[in-house]
């Protein structure tokens, strides 16, 4: 089978994995063998990218954006004995990479926390076989879509964790972002749950020095083999912090932004400020007027690993790619993930009502007074005791009825989402059926509520952020995403949620970290910028072309899209907030 660019392929250390190699990947450019000498390792994929180390029958590879050096990995491999003996060394590598052992005839091999890189598995005849993309191993077993994962794609728009880590294809399977997967020599592949979320016990004061310097490393290691360092400046706390950030390895880093948007969007002025402040930098100014406008034909194909939940604005982002490249840059640096870890909502206040009821009613005033929910329904929150499973069976349920917008944030598990109205009867009930699935096995993934949230809200943003780095990459330019380093979340979920998601501060815990590396104008900052005016002004001018686009797709074909509700919807203008661009992202 043809492979495609920047892939691994793992195999077994047995008879079976040389036969499965053979048969799936044999033309590869690149291979690395176990201690056995039985292929290993396959695929396609830059030589910086990938380190190995060897200490007598233990080989271990690090694959992937990382600044661990041979000599060091070498250190780190030589007391491993078995492999629960490499979650030592799984907790101290840097920078977002696979971590790839064969271990006395088993082999381990594991992506990352957030899910910016994953791990599937499939069966090639009788034999295990895993890679970092699950079209490749689709591609070797004959796999067919997942269809109930399409209709509830369609039915409610943009999944979460657990149900964005399953895999799109029949056959092929989604390792967790805790567990590594194991394929011994002989038998059947599993999984081991290895990582459990830090205990949220630091104060701010305690976990800034952390975070500040993971992330200080986590920027420093991006630097390019070859090439100029881009980065994007929106003037918003969370990119424009890792310009400054580069700037002290890079002073002559290149910049890019976009100008205009809303009339309420504060972002250009707090960018101008930037700009004038890294002196040194180079400087890519784009008025949003000079880009593909968002909704415009052509629409470019999905990927072929899954749907893309990031697509309203692909034109406009290509065209950035482009340019950036033009200059001369490789590897691009942008602060997404940052909203998903920095930030929360009341969830937290369930838990801390339980352990200090107190300080939890204090915080759910200044929430109030903030934001004006409601007492009765913000108590009703507070008090309401449902087991995870139970709120996903009611997600279930809802989605056959209306669900009324709450002025008050949900303190359970999650927001409920209403079916999208272009969702047919069928689509419905088939994603009633996934939702009810999940809510057979799912459990908390920490015991504390706000814990829980983060860590749902980062696995989420992780996979889709891992399908955005390949139009970077399909571009020639690297899209690198420091806030969602393993060693930056541990750091930042060891603080205390009430501290991460306090009302009286915006994103206090980057604030905090980055004060006298970042400029206090920007840390300072409590807004964040809105460009859904141009969006929405987008979406309209360009109903037809949606509409031809939907009209005769397989979706409609396949009785899952009401092509009538659809135009109903496309056609009547949101009443607040971002209502089409939520549900036509999917």
């Amino acid at each position: 089978m043809q492979l495609l660019n920047d892939n691994l392929v793992v195999f077994p250390d047995s008879p079976g994995g040389t036969w499965a190699h053979r048969k799936v990947c044999a033309e590869a450019p690149r291979r690395v063998t176990h201690a056995s000498g039985r292929p290993w390792l396959a695929g396609s994929w830059a030589p910086e990218d990938l380190v190995v180390a060897d200490a007598g029958p233990v080989r271990v590879a690090v694959f992937g954006a990382s600044s661990i050096t041979p000599e060091r990995l070498s250190a780190l491999v030589s007391p491993v004995r078995g492999l629960p003996d490499l979650d030592r060394l799984a907790r101290r590598l840097p920078g977002s990479a696979h971590l790839v052992a064969s271990v006395h005839g088993q082999v381990r091999f594991q992506g990352t926390l957030t899910g910016t890189r994953c791990v599937f598995a499939a069966r090639v005849g009788d034999v295990p076989v895993a890679g970092d993309r699950a079209d490749v191993l689709a591609g070797a077993i004959g796999a067919e879509p997942d269809e109930d994962l399409l209709a509830a794609s369609v039915t409610y728009g943009m999944f979460f964790a657990p149900l964005n880590e399953r895999s799109w294809w029949r056959g092929v399977d989604q390792v967790a972002s805790d567990s590594y997967l194991v394929m011994p020599s002989d038998g059947a592949a599993r999984t081991v749950r290895w990582w459990q979320p830090p205990k949220p016990e630091l104060s701010l004061a305690q976990g800034a020095a952390r975070v500040r310097e993971s992330l200080r490393e986590a920027v420093a290691q991006r630097q390019p083999h070859r090439g100029r360092l881009s980065a994007d400046l929106s003037g918003g706390m969370d990119s424009t912090s890792l310009c400054f950030l580069a700037a002290e390895h890079r002073p002559d880093l290149l910049t890019f932004r976009w100008t205009g948007g809303s009339a309420i969007n504060d972002d250009p002025r707090y960018a101008a400020e930037a700009e004038r402040l890294l002196e040194h930098a180079e400087h890519l100014t784009v008025r949003e007027t000079d880009a593909p406008p968002v909704f415009a034909p052509p629409y470019s194909l999905p990927d072929t690993e899954a749907p893309r939940s990031l697509t309203r604005g692909m034109n406009a982002i290509r065209s950035e790619i482009r340019l950036l490249v033009e200059h001369g840059a490789t590897r691009h640096l942008a602060g997404h993930g940052a909203d998903e870890l920095f930030t929360g909502s009341g969830a937290y206040l369930h838990t801390l009502f339980r352990r200090h009821p107190v300080t939890a009613l204090r915080e759910l005033r200044a929430h109030r007074a903030l934001y004006r929910w409601p007492l009765a329904a913000s108590l009703s929150g507070l008090l309401r005791r449902e087991s995870l499973g139970a709120w996903w069976r009611r997600c279930a349920d809802d989605l056959g009825r209306p669900v009324p917008p709450s002025p008050a944030p949900s303190m359970g598990w999650g927001e409920r989402i209403p079916a999208t109205p272009w969702a047919t009867p069928d689509a419905v009930r088939t994603t009633q059926k996934v939702f009810r699935g999940v809510a057979d096995r799912i459990a908390p993934l920490a015991p504390d509520r706000g814990q829980h949230e983060a860590l749902t809200m980062l696995r989420s943003a992780g996979p889709a952020l891992r399908l955005l780095s390949r139009e970077y990459a399909a571009e020639g330019l690297r899209l690198e995403l420091p806030y969602l380093d393993d060693r930056v979340v541990e750091a930042v979920l060891a603080i205390r949620p009430r501290e991460r998601y306090t009302p009286w501060r915006y994103k206090p815990v980057l604030a905090t970290a980055l004060r006298g590396l970042v400029p206090d104008v920007i840390l300072d900052r409590t807004t964040k910028g809105d460009c859904e005016e141009s969006v929405d002004r987008a979406l309209q001018e360009h109903v037809p072309d949606l509409l031809e686009l939907f009209e005769d797709s397989l979706l409609a074909r396949r009785d899952l899209i009401d092509i009538a509700g659809l135009r109903t919807t496309l056609r009547t203008p949101p009443t607040s907030g971002d209502v089409w661009s939520a549900q036509l992202e999917a």
